[in-house]
């Protein structure tokens, strides 16, 4: 390739297997250690440590030290966006992984994709928002609607806190399991926030998967969907 971005490379980081599954692991958003990333690729760890540096140095990963431990996370959110895509793509038309279906349909429903809400529940919220003006879309660019400021103050969500951070107040992120987009950004690693602080839902310790009670998903649906 010789002009543009050199994708190649980085799709040789991503394309290694054991690469794949521990990128797949930080989609979940913590950071996790090189023994913790080792066990989600099923190498060892001088070869988990040499596919780390690889990453990192690719700029795919970024690493922190606490202690005697290094913790690695994703690079940010552009990083987790592509890696979303790649999912769609990888299950329109790739060989699929045959995992438990209970499991699998929770993943579709609703799950943590990165720092914001993912499934089939957050494509339906997408949507709302846009049917209501809360959101304004063109294509694949989303902004801030006529109704969003009074909705989202109503719903508890101060957006003077959000144009301050480092990225889009508002992004569109193509979700792997519905094929159509999610709402990512500022404001939906707010909302993903709010949804977990009111206890609506919970984190599913060993997946992406996010799992609402009962009476949290009328609440969730009472503030975000209705």
């Amino acid at each position: 390739m010789r002009e543009g971005p050199d994708i190649a490379r980085i799709a040789s980081l991503v394309g290694d297997p054991a690469r794949a599954n521990m990128l797949t692991a930080l989609m979940g958003g913590a950071a996790l250690t090189a023994s913790e990333l080792a066990l989600e690729a099923g190498v060892g760890l001088p070869t988990a440590s040499s596919h780390l540096a690889k990453m990192a140095d690719g700029g795919l990963l970024a690493q922190s030290s606490q202690g005697r431990h290094r913790y690695f996370r994703l690079a940010g959110p552009q990083v987790a966006a592509m890696l979303e895509a790649i999912m769609g793509v990888a299950e329109t038309a790739g060989p699929k992984r045959v995992r438990p279906g209970p499991r699998d349909a929770s993943m579709r429903e609703a799950r943590v994709c990165y720092d914001h809400l993912a499934g089939g529940q957050a494509v339906a919220m997408l949507d709302g928002f846009v049917a209501r003006a809360i959101l304004a879309r063109d294509g694949d660019e989303i902004a801030m609607g006529g109704a969003g400021p009074a909705f989202f103050a109503d719903a508890g969500i101060d957006l003077s806190t959000l144009p301050g951070k480092r990225r889009p107040v508002c992004r569109a992120c193509l979700d792997w399991s519905v094929r159509r987009s999610h709402l990512a950004g500022a404001l939906g690693a707010a909302i993903l926030d709010r949804i977990l602080a009111e206890k609506w839902a919970r984190r599913d310790p060993d997946s992406r998967v996010v799992r609402f009670t009962p009476p949290g998903r009328r609440s969730f649906e009472t503030t975000f969907l209705s």
